[in-house]
């Protein structure tokens, strides 16, 4: 289990996270989202013990990581700036890693490799950023870790690839119980795969949730009335969102889906609908309950300016 307390990194007169805490378990894939600056991959490489924390604790299954030799080898991450030695290859990487890596498997690093049609005695300067995205994930996955840091894993992905990746990442936690962390700028990226999710917004965790229960807790309604109403007329309803548009408005509802749409029909609309709501729909309308309505626009411009280019 990962135990992140009250976690704070400054740098000079910028505090890049503040007083974050969170709880990750075991074979759980943890999704954090946010933009550019907000404190995502400071929070990965305080985990990794890359950074020293000013203030609060990191504690992996009990142990502190910082200047931790035995937790860090229990760890592989891939950041977004990746390195590899200097005029180093794909064979020279793996030595490097079994060195590092007591339960490096090498014969699914070999596997990994003949599958992806990795060149293994080129230099990984010459390969494009997605091959070079590519091998970096192969030997993390190699290592067989017990927890797995990925930063913007899928940037600079096919989708095929994107695909395959987040297959692997399933198999280590499922077969394993490993655990992954993994952040992206992208809501769709991580809707598909993670079990919990985290918005960060200037350091600060601001969003934690269950992914099913923000799916399940909240949906949306669609409902008319012959006569002319407003918000009041829902009074014993919980609603975080309410807009109208003529006679037809759209709620955006929490709790026992039956139960509310049960009083809707007693109310005798004229148009009922109960519809689905998108994982990005539901983190706008938690932040909006929030008040960080602002910050969630952002990270949608952001995610799709990365789509464009």
């Amino acid at each position: 289990m990962i135990e992140v307390k009250n976690l704070t990194k400054r740098f000079h007169d910028f505090t890049a996270l503040e007083d974050v805490s969170c709880s990750i378990g075991s074979g759980c894939i943890y999704g954090m989202v946010g933009s550019n600056g907000a404190g995502k991959s400071t929070f990965l490489r305080a985990l990794t013990g890359v950074y020293q924390p000013d203030a609060g604790k990191i504690l992996i299954d009990g142990q502190p990581v910082w200047d931790n030799p035995a937790v860090k080898r229990r760890i592989a991450y891939v950041p977004d700036e990746l390195y590899f030695l200097a005029g180093a290859n794909l064979n020279r990487m793996e030595r490097m890693y079994q060195s590092l890596y007591p339960d490096f498997d090498k014969n699914r690093f070999e596997k990994l490799c003949g599958h992806l049609q990795l060149p293994r005695n080129k230099s990984l300067g010459q390969f494009s950023k997605g091959m070079r995205r590519q091998a970096a994930t192969i030997l993390a996955l190699s290592c067989r870790p017990d927890y797995l840091f990925f930063d913007e894993t899928f940037d600079g992905l096919d989708p095929v690839m994107r695909s395959f990746v987040k297959k692997l990442i399933c198999e280590d936690v499922l077969e394993r119980g490993a655990s992954a962390i993994i952040t992206s700028h992208s809501l769709r990226e991580l809707e598909d795969i993670c079990d919990q999710l985290a918005l960060l917004h200037k350091g600060g965790l601001v969003l934690e949730s269950d992914i099913e229960n923000l799916k399940t807790s909240q949906f949306k309604i669609q409902i008319a009335f012959r006569e002319d109403y407003d918000k009041s007329k829902f009074d014993d309803i919980q609603i975080s969102h309410y807009e109208k548009s003529g006679s037809v408005a759209n709620l955006i509802v929490s709790g026992e889906r039956e139960d509310i749409v049960q009083k809707l029909r007693a109310m005798d609309p004229i148009l009922l609908d109960v519809l689905p709501l998108s994982l990005e729909e539901v983190f706008t309308y938690e932040m909006e309950t929030l008040g960080y309505t602002f910050q969630i626009d952002d990270l949608i411009e952001e995610e799709n300016r990365h789509a464009e280019s």
